[in-house]
């Protein structure tokens, strides 16, 4: 058995766990669900251009840019004095799936062997990719509902701050009412109440609705990629916040539509190849259960009349066989085309594809895909960015900037 440490259950009471924070509203929410269960974390924040060092200290630069980004807030963390090594743990969200992701947790124990060998890391993650009989971190079923539960609440404050930031009139007036709904939502799944969605989401459309807004239309920008860098705002260089200086409105797929993807991919894995396990039915079972919830969120914002609800699953899972097969499921895999098949469908033609270099399912997938996407949709305007230690932000952003450009042409013919 490898040789490294164990968050054992009696550190529950003792350490805190630091965890990389990839989806800012999201993770505040999926944090105090764990704090309800006893858990001590503390959300890693920090943007300086030491975790880039850090990471590229710690991981050979071919390694891919959300693992170095991670590992370097991680290590940065350690080294600042402000959490005791001896009491302080790490938790690694992992998607399991075929991507390096899956190996990650492996190289931060690695960089930790020498310098902080004291400190265990925890994995997050809901395929049982740790089976360490000494772990004591344990995800129970319970605790995974009410944390997907989070991330749907997360999801359509996410939604409501894009759709109102773009448009507010008085500045600031969008993250005044996001800040107050975090700590309502914080505060309601700490205690448990967090089944009676549609009281939640009423309240959340009717509060945000009430923020003047100017009625001046926007160029809609779509958001699609590689998780960590389509979310983190350290990854893709504050994408969003960008997007919005320069007159746009971004429009970011939920992270609903991951965790339904992740689901029916078990499922499609045994139609598809025959692999039947006994929990084959349980994630249909949970597929089905918060596909339903995701109805529920585009129903209520449908009679609200106000706002824009995401895309419906089945139907975007349904067109995609237009370009890929579902069979297809390496990292994003069809997600990304069917993002941006659905995005292009409903309105918003300029789409932003974010990859880590050298990420070869999404650069496939991704890029790979473009064209076919492009000959359903002839107005499609896709532009993929690569992020990586060596690319630069402005680089970046001139060549945001030139498809925005074209945007604007477009839309003035």
């Amino acid at each position: 058995m490898e040789d490294y440490a164990i968050f054992t259950p009696e550190m529950k009471e003792t350490h805190t766990i630091l965890i990389p924070n990839m989806l800012p509203i999201q993770f505040r929410l999926l944090i105090s669900v764990f704090e309800s269960y006893g858990y001590h974390f503390a959300l890693l924040e920090s943007e300086s251009r030491t975790v880039v060092e850090e990471g590229l200290k710690n991981v050979h630069n071919d390694t891919c840019y959300p693992a170095l980004l991670c590992i370097g807030q991680f290590m940065e963390a350690l080294k600042s004095g402000k959490y005791d090594p001896n009491k302080t743990a790490l938790m690694l969200p992992q998607t399991g799936g075929g991507c390096r992701a899956s190996n990650y947790i492996h190289l931060l124990r690695k960089c930790l062997r020498d310098t902080f060998p004291q400190v265990p890391v925890i994995s997050l993650n809901f395929v049982g990719l740790e089976k360490d009989p000494r772990n004591g971190w344990r995800m129970t079923m319970p605790m995974i509902i009410r944390g997907i539960y989070s991330i749907i609440y997360g999801d359509m404050l996410m939604t409501l701050y894009n759709q109102c930031r773009s448009y507010e009139l008085v500045k600031g007036s969008s993250k005044k009412k996001l800040d107050k709904w975090i700590r309502i939502m914080e505060k309601e799944l700490r205690k448990g109440n967090y089944t009676n969605t549609k009281k939640y989401y009423r309240a959340m459309l009717k509060d945000f609705a009430k923020i003047e807004r100017s009625s001046v239309p926007r160029i809609k920008v779509g958001i699609v990629g590689e998780i960590y860098v389509k979310y983190s705002p350290l990854a893709n260089n504050h994408l969003e916040d960008f997007l919005i200086s320069e007159g746009c409105e971004p429009v970011v797929p939920s992270m609903l539509e991951f965790i339904l993807y992740w689901a029916i991919n078990k499922y499609n894995d045994a139609r598809l190849y025959g692999r039947y396990t006994k929990a084959t039915p349980v994630y249909h079972m949970i597929f089905r259960m918060f596909y339903a919830k995701q109805r529920e969120v585009i129903r209520e914002m449908t009679a609200h009349g106000v706002f824009t609800p995401p895309h419906d699953f089945e139907k975007m899972r349904a067109s995609v066989s237009r370009y890929i097969g579902q069979g297809v499921n390496m990292g994003e895999g069809w997600l990304i085309p069917a993002e941006m098949g659905a995005l292009a469908e409903s309105g918003t033609e300029n789409i932003i594809c974010t990859q880590p270099f050298g990420c070869l399912p999404n650069h496939i997938i991704a890029k790979g895909m473009s064209r076919a996407i492009k000959e359903y949709y002839p107005n499609a305007n896709i532009i993929a960015i690569d992020y990586d230690p060596g690319a630069t932000r402005v680089n970046q952003e001139n060549r945001i900037k030139l498809m925005l450009a074209n945007a604007k042409t477009a839309q003035m013919q």
